[in-house]
């Protein structure tokens, strides 16, 4: 016992407590990060707000006035979102069914054609995008029109952001957002359709709406951040820049103007009391056509020099439209319809990067917008008897793809050469090159098939004509041959 609280004491009066343990300290500067008195003013709107936060009900309202209010006085403004209506939805997109029976996909592609333009589809669509464009969101309602001419009454009602709210954002639950009810899972559950425009003269205090099932409403927006659940103008970044290019337009304008009001002005070289005649200060005179006039004694008349537009007038121009037109994705040609400064490689490499966000925002068109169309008509067009053969699976397992109108080439000749070296060497298919053009292959095959039979009959029948090769190949193969002759 003693031996045990001789240890137990030598130990207490030995240990030594644990050392504390060294902690290092990081620290990362940014420069970004850092506020100074250069910078505090330009950073003073940064926030941390969440997306649906940061675009409140009042923020998007203003965004799409300030916006709509550009396109529809600035003729830059409205070029260049008609230029991306058209551009991406071009004359409207084209089915193609790819089930196992080949009859029942050219029947249901006429059927659906035939609908798509009774309700004028590519028109609206055209609406959809520029409403994304200058609102930020574009909503469709699927309803039904008694008054179309075809078989199957779905209709497409285009309806305007404005309308789509909660006149009572208090008694909205805490997922949902203004117009929109969500589940806990962020999944649209009902849309607020108000029943009259509040931009209407009689709306008043009319604030009764609809509450709309998601599945008859058809949302399309960009969604930048996470959790966002309404759009903002695709333009918004480049509002600023709108009006101040119609400011430095008007400021020259009215320089330019200011100046040409006076035609001259008479001043003298002699002193305060000098020997030159008196003459009333700002007092103007009329001159005659073709007149020749004398001057007081001792003063001179000096034409005023037209300085306004500067020579850097169009620079500021381009370079401001370039900045504007960034934000889309569009080069700068585009956006000013004027190329004059280009030259054929610039084009197409300016081009390239637009095209290709063309495609994806025609990809995304066929996700969110027509194949939900799709489907609508399906679930119609299945009762109607004898429009959809029996036997066939169900339309959740229906290949399809859609055709957009094909991109033009500046260079056919190089083009069609192109081709056929792709199509030779089997690095490409017939159904990729005419999907280039916006085409079905198996319809301009079966299209070509019937020319030729009828060419055989009509004894028209001429040799096939391969595309030449670029000048510079052909310069290459002369010299080839020359080389191998000598």
């Amino acid at each position: 016992m003693f031996e045990w609280l001789s240890n137990l004491f030598f130990r207490s009066q030995t240990a030594q407590p644990p050392r504390a343990r060294a902690v290092r300290v990081v620290r990362a500067r940014y420069d970004a990060a850092s506020t100074s008195d250069d910078n505090r003013r330009h950073w003073a709107n940064a926030d941390g707000l969440s997306a649906n936060a940061a675009n409140g009900a009042e923020v998007r309202r203003i965004l799409r006035n300030r916006a709509r209010y550009e396109v529809a006085n600035n003729s830059y403004a409205r070029g260049i979102v008609l230029t991306l209506a058209n551009d991406v939805v071009g004359t409207g997109p084209r089915l193609q069914l790819l089930t196992t029976d080949e009859r029942a996909d050219n029947r249901i592609e006429q059927q659906f054609m035939r609908w798509a333009k009774a309700i004028g589809l590519p028109e609206k669509l055209r609406t959809m995008r520029l409403a994304r464009a200058t609102d930020g969101e574009a909503f469709a309602l699927l309803t039904t029109n008694p008054l179309l001419p075809t078989e199957i009454q779905l209709d497409l009602r285009l309806i305007e952001a404005d309308q789509v709210c909660t006149p009572d954002l208090a008694a909205m639950e805490p997922s949902s957002v203004d117009g929109i009810v969500l589940d806990d899972a962020g999944n649209p559950v009902e849309y607020h359709v108000l029943k009259r425009h509040p931009g209407e003269a009689a709306f008043g205090t009319n604030r009764d709406f609809d509450r709309v099932p998601a599945e008859s409403m058809i949302h399309w927006f960009r969604t930048d951040r996470p959790g966002q659940a309404r759009g903002i103008p695709d333009i918004m970044p480049a509002l600023p820049l709108f009006a101040q290019l119609r400011r430095f337009t008007l400021a020259v304008l009215a320089a330019a103007e200011t100046a040409a009001d006076f035609a001259g002005i008479l001043y003298t070289d002699a002193p305060a009391g000098g020997e030159a005649d008196a003459a009333e200060p700002f007092e103007p005179i009329e001159l005659e056509k073709r007149a020749l006039v004398t001057m007081p004694g001792g003063w001179k008349m000096s034409q005023m020099e037209s300085e306004q537009p500067a020579t850097t007038y169009g620079e500021f121009k381009r370079e401001i439209l370039n900045e504007i037109a960034r934000c889309l994705n569009m080069p700068a040609n585009v956006a000013r319809a004027d190329s004059s400064g280009y030259n054929y490689a610039s084009g197409r490499l300016d081009h390239q990067t637009y095209f290709k966000s063309s495609r994806v925002e025609q990809s995304h068109l066929e996700c969110v917008v027509l194949d939900r169309i799709l489907a609508a008509w399906l679930d119609e067009a299945a009762l109607i008897p004898g429009l959809i053969p029996s036997g066939l699976p169900p339309f959740t397992a229906w290949e399809h793809q859609w055709f957009w109108d094909g991109r033009e080439h500046v260079d056919p000749a190089k083009e069609a050469s192109a081709q056929a070296m792709r199509l030779a060497n089997h690095t490409a298919t017939l159904a990729e090159e005419y999907a280039r053009r916006g085409l079905d292959w198996e319809e301009q095959l079966r299209q070509r098939a019937k020319e030729v039979a009828l060419m055989n009959e009509l004894g028209l029948t001429p040799a096939a004509a391969q595309p030449s090769p670029p000048p510079e190949e052909r310069e290459d193969a002369e010299d080839d041959a020359t080389a191998r002759a000598a």
